[in-house]
């Protein structure tokens, strides 16, 4: 039964869970607006190779993780679907390299099974695989160059030898032109020491031809176009984006070394009270080829992310496929062994952080409301629904934990279902504006002339109305390079020009103008607007429509 209904249930989970959700919420800035306009700018420029940002030359990415987002735009629409679609299959195929793998290392549909179920419940990696950015894209490629390697090692014939080193290379590739030169440095992480542990150094450096040519001939013709086309591109992707970043002293996102060892505790939820038996079992069984293989795949890209200055959350998602692998080799056994104090546990802990949060949200409603009642009642509905799931299925695991021992599954699924949709309009206002611009599309479509002084507000806005020509009024942020590039000046004004630019501008036609007003030095710029247009406010972010004025 375990063989025939595993693929089709979590096929069926996938859509109901990942799938529907993506186009229940607006796009949250400034991530999602930015690559979902940087995807949409290829399809109406057709300019494939270099990436622009509203006009501007934005090279902190290379161009295949825009493809991606761009064909998902293209085949269902330039709606939220589309633009997260992309995300959602990259996270889909990662499951299932999950399956796949795990199946190959372990040769047990149980074991299979249930590495598949904790991956997939996760919560960051489910949270992530709704989120428009590129990595979900590049743990995808990573992964796969993961599953890629232990097929190069674990095959007994030429030809799937031959077969895997040149999928290892595509991996390498796709992964590179997503997101960087790491896709070629993590599986080297990899390969080298477990070789060199197996004794198998000169298989690695003879078939490992294979995959590096592979990834050059899948690599080189973009590497080239771009050159081609923006000279100074790999100057500054190279040295800014990756020596900068994750050497420099100034890098962005600087943090302790330690960074990520709490992070990956929490990456792991609803799973948490099985990382010690996990770890402890992995270590004890490390002498295995299979377990040392999926260990030095977990702790050498943590190692690598954890000594690099420059630290973000989603980098570590790549191990969470390792982890997964390890954690379903320890629960399989420990159902089989008919042990069970670590999902016991497990159930004990979530239901006691449901139990809490509950709480605390009831106090505040109570004492000092996070959703205004009446206004917001569907969305206080669907949090407690899910934190009455939440607690429900714990309850569950915890009294019956060989028998429902992946109950807390349906928590984790119902959180990234229903938690997006269901966040207090104090947050949507603020963070997804292309919603308010929905509102009042037709007084902004006319508008000969864009303007904004937010990029993320300004990114939603050119997405929404298909427009790349919003200019930037008094800010500057990631595009910095970008409009320094003498042809970009056109792209901003600032507080000393912009009366000027805004008389010029409605002598041509309308005006439109999103603004983000969150403090004295926005409401400075607004006040230097005129003041006969008309207004819209939505939480902090301020719509403005000028009518054209006669030259």
């Amino acid at each position: 039964m375990i063989r025939r209904m595993a693929l089709p249930l979590l096929l069926l989970a996938f859509g109901v869970f990942y799938l529907l959700p993506l186009a229940t919420h607006g796009l949250w800035i400034p991530d999602e607006t930015r690559y979902a306009q940087i995807s949409q700018e290829m399809l109406l420029t057709g300019k494939w190779a270099a990436p622009h940002f509203m006009g501007i030359r934005y090279f902190e990415k290379p161009a295949a993780g825009y493809w991606m987002i761009a064909l998902g735009q293209a085949i269902f629409g330039q709606n939220l679907f589309g633009v997260r679609f992309a995300s959602a299959l990259s996270t889909g195929l990662s499951i299932l390299l999950v399956y796949l793998v795990s199946r190959r290392l372990w040769n047990d549909p149980q074991k299979s099974l249930i590495s598949t179920v904790l991956y997939m419940s996760f919560v960051s990696v489910a949270a992530l695989g709704g989120y428009a950015n590129l990595d979900p894209q590049f743990t995808f490629w990573v992964n796969l160059t993961g599953v890629a390697l232990w097929f190069c090692f674990d095959s007994t014939t030429p030809n799937g030898r031959l077969g895997s080193w040149a999928l290892l290379g595509l991996a390498c590739g796709m992964g590179f032109m997503t997101k960087g030169f790491l896709a070629w440095l993590l599986p080297v992480l990899i390969a080298l020491p477990y070789a060199i542990w197996q004794k198998r150094f000169r298989e690695l450096l003879g078939y490992g031809v294979v995959a590096v040519i592979v990834a050059i001939v899948v690599s080189v013709p973009w590497a080239l176009a771009v050159h081609l086309q923006e000279p100074d591109y790999w100057n500054f992707f190279f040295w800014h984006e990756h020596i900068q970043r994750f050497a420099g002293d100034d890098a962005q996102h600087a943090e302790p070394f330690w960074y990520y060892l709490p992070l990956l505790v929490a990456f792991s939820l609803p799973w948490v009270a099985l990382l010690p038996s996990t770890l402890k079992q992995a270590w004890l069984d490390k002498r295995s080829a299979k377990i040392g293989f999926v260990l030095l795949w977990l702790l050498m890209p943590l190692a690598f992310f954890s000594l690099a200055k420059g630290k973000l959350p989603s980098y570590i998602m790549p191990c969470l496929l390792p982890l997964a692998l390890l954690m379903g080799n320890t629960l399989a056994d420990k159902l089989a062994q008919g042990r069970y104090r670590a999902l016991r546990i497990n159930g004990w802990l979530n239901l006691i952080i449901g139990v809490l949060v509950l709480l605390a949200l009831s106090w505040f409603q109570l004492k000092k409301p996070v959703y205004e009642h009446g206004q917001e009642t569907l969305s206080l509905v669907l949090v407690f629904t899910f934190l009455f799931g939440w607690i429900l299925v714990n309850v569950l695991q915890a009294a019956q934990p060989l028998r429902l021992w992946a109950a807390p599954v349906l928590g984790s699924w119902l959180m990234v279902a229903l938690l997006p949709a269901a966040l207090p309009h104090s947050v949507v206002y603020n963070k997804t504006p292309d919603q308010f611009i929905i509102d009042h599309l037709q007084e902004l479509q006319p508008a000969t002339a864009l303007l904004s002084n937010d990029l993320g507000a300004a990114s939603a806005l050119s997405w929404r109305l298909a427009r790349p020509d919003v200019t930037l009024y008094n800010t500057v942020g990631e595009v910095k390079y970008g409009l320094a590039y003498p042809d970009a000046g056109h792209h901003k004004v600032d507080t000393t020009q912009v009366q000027q630019w805004m008389s010029d501008a409605r002598k041509k036609g309308s005006v439109g103008v999103v603004m983000r007003v969150k403090g004295d030095d926005e409401i400075a710029e607004v006040a230097l607007l005129p003041g006969d247009g008309k207004r819209y406010e939505q939480g902090n972010i301020v719509i403005l429509i000028f009518p054209q004025v006669n030259p």
